[in-house]
């Protein structure tokens, strides 16, 4: 499978490795390369994971982050990478916008 990132994808990506960056040395380089690891893992394992409002959510093995996506024939189609740690509320409110 072909994993492919929608644009609010990679920014939820930037915004996520920004605030590690503010936390500690070389901080934002690690989340960088435990969601890569993560993002590739679904090229074996999209679709076998719990939905959400609609979505497939991947839990991050290392960061509290989830990668929602949906799956299209080859194509893994991930439409946001979200902290955790956000209120409930602001989640299903940006997934709400996203298009299916």
């Amino acid at each position: 499978m072909d994993v492919e990132l929608r644009d609010e994808a990679r920014e939820d990506l930037v915004n996520g490795a920004l605030f590690y960056a503010g936390r500690s040395l070389g901080l934002e380089v690690h989340f960088l390369d435990c969601l890569r690891a993560d993002l590739e893992s679904l090229k074996s394992t999209a679709g076998v994971h719990e939905q959400y409002r609609g979505f497939h959510r991947k839990l991050s093995q290392r960061f509290p982050f989830a990668v929602y996506y949906l799956v299209a024939g080859e194509i893994v189609d991930v439409v946001a990478i979200l902290d955790c740690r956000e209120h409930p509320e602001f989640t299903s409110a940006r997934l709400g916008r996203t298009k299916r």
